[in-house]
């Protein structure tokens, strides 16, 4: 009989020992458990939003450096040609006189945000300018990488080149210069890599074209007697036209568009090329040879683009998420000073 109670007593113990937790104490872990995953997610979402905005800032950056790598390479050279500074170029371009890109009077020019562009009214197409959006340069220079000419025959319309590899296509604009005279043409005929001979006919073999074979006067001169033979060790290259500003992009935001001249089958055209997407704005202001400080494309005179030497540039980046602290996307203005080399004392 004692045997028997004191096993009950044990069982009851047991028993005790092993009750439940109850409806307080699992109220109180369910609340501590929640306030533990919400402190989790929360740091999650914060670490989630951090690294977006950090990888926004980098992508912003990153085209802001490619954008101003790719503009400073064009306003760098500007004006210059294989041969001499010092020797103003004249063309022989049919149309230069109206033409942006087949006249080097003014190497860089640049335009307010208001100003349209001479050749191309503002629009709210893909690839095209608004009024007020940002400002707008030009810039024109030859490549320094031309070949030599070794005879030249201007009765005959022909150069002999020291070399097959010229990479002169029919049609291609460039430019010829020696230590006396420097012309922009438009190659008529050429076979590069087989045969090392350039021609320049005028007529209606390319667009558009030449107005005459003779290269020692512009068109508005008259033809006779302005013919001019250009020296063996004269240089030729091809001509690079660009023009920079910001348009809208197809995917409804806005971005930096090079216009840049190309050749298709031996006509000349401007192609509008998207460079950087999210650049939103640009502004640009030029450093005049003896002014105290950098103004406005306005106020420069016609007549002295070709006495500056500097641009600053000046990008105003966004981000394609809305990850700022606004709830918007993050905007950034980055700005670039770039000396033109061609016009350094």
């Amino acid at each position: 009989m004692n045997t028997v109670s004191t096993a009950q007593t044990f069982l009851r113990a047991c028993h005790a020992r092993a009750r439940g937790f109850s409806l307080v104490e699992l109220m109180v872990a369910m609340v501590l458990g929640l306030l533990v995953s919400g402190s989790a997610v929360g740091i999650f979402i914060s670490n989630r939003q951090a690294n977006r905005a950090t990888d926004s800032l980098s992508r912003i950056q990153e085209n802001a450096r490619t954008a101003f790598e790719l503009m400073a390479r064009d306003v760098r050279e500007a004006g210059g040609n294989p041969c001499s500074r010092s020797i103003p170029p004249i063309s022989v371009l049919n149309g230069a006189a109206g033409v942006w890109w087949q006249s080097f009077n003014s190497p860089l020019f640049g335009y307010e945000s208001d100003q349209p562009f001479l050749d191309a009214g503002f629009g709210a197409g893909n690839g095209q300018r608004q009024n007020g959006i940002g400002d707008a340069i030009e810039i024109k220079s030859a490549a320094s990488n031309g070949a030599t000419v070794v005879m030249h025959n201007g009765v005959s319309a022909t150069f002999q080149l020291n070399t097959v590899d010229h990479g002169l296509s029919p049609g291609d604009i460039a430019m010829v210069c020696d230590n006396k005279r420097s012309t922009i043409f438009q190659v008529s005929n050429s076979n590069p890599g087989t045969n090392a001979q350039v021609n320049h006919n005028s007529g209606a073999v390319v667009t558009p074209g030449n107005c005459r074979n003779l290269l020692g006067a512009p068109c508005t001169a008259p033809a006779s007697g302005a013919g001019y033979t250009f020296q063996g060790n004269g240089t030729i290259a091809q001509l690079r036209a660009e023009r920079w500003f910001i348009g809208n992009n197809p995917r409804g935001g806005r971005s930096l568009y090079a216009g840049v001249v190309r050749n298709t089958g031996g006509a000349v055209g401007v192609a509008n090329e998207e460079i950087v997407e999210g650049v939103t704005n640009m502004q640009l202001t030029y450093l005049v040879a003896g002014a105290a400080d950098y103004v406005q494309a306005n106020a420069i005179a016609a007549n002295a683009w070709n006495s500056v030497v500097s641009v600053r540039i000046t990008l105003t980046m966004q981000g394609l998420e809305a990850v700022g602290t606004n709830g918007g996307a993050l905007t950034r203005s980055l700005s670039h000073v770039v000396a033109l080399r061609n016009r350094m004392p």
